[in-house]
């Protein structure tokens, strides 16, 4: 069973930051690339950044590239997403996802969290 929690979603100002985590297990980390998602309100979910077991390698979608940043922390079984520089079309709600290697976004999701909302004020 492969369970994803996030945490660390909230409301902040534009220009603001804030930082997600998604907690794991170990096995989970060792087997699966980890990602982050957002979906707005009638918006399909999209892809924001992703992340290689060995934590070597990232992506990043264009619209956050420069501004988020993706990394692993393998002693808390945690990957965490770290958003500066904050823009109110940046809010979501924001899901974790595991999934095998994707040569495009690092991973095909194939389980995901329960997801946490982000929301950026003008």
């Amino acid at each position: 069973q492969v369970q994803l929690v996030e945490s660390g979603g909230g409301l902040v100002q534009a220009g603001g930051s804030l930082r997600l985590s998604c907690a794991t297990s170990e096995r989970t980390l060792a087997t699966y690339n980890i990602g982050w998602f957002r979906q707005a309100p009638g918006k399909e979910r999209q892809f924001v950044a992703g992340i290689t077991l060995s934590g070597v390698r990232t992506r990043y979608a264009d619209s956050v590239k420069g501004r988020f940043t993706i990394s692993r922390e393998s002693a808390k079984n945690t990957v965490s997403l770290q958003m500066n520089s904050l823009k109110p079309e940046d809010t979501a709600v924001y899901y974790c996802a595991a999934g095998p290697y994707n040569g495009v976004q690092l991973l095909t999701p194939q389980y995901w969290g329960q997801g946490t909302q982000v929301t950026v004020s003008s």
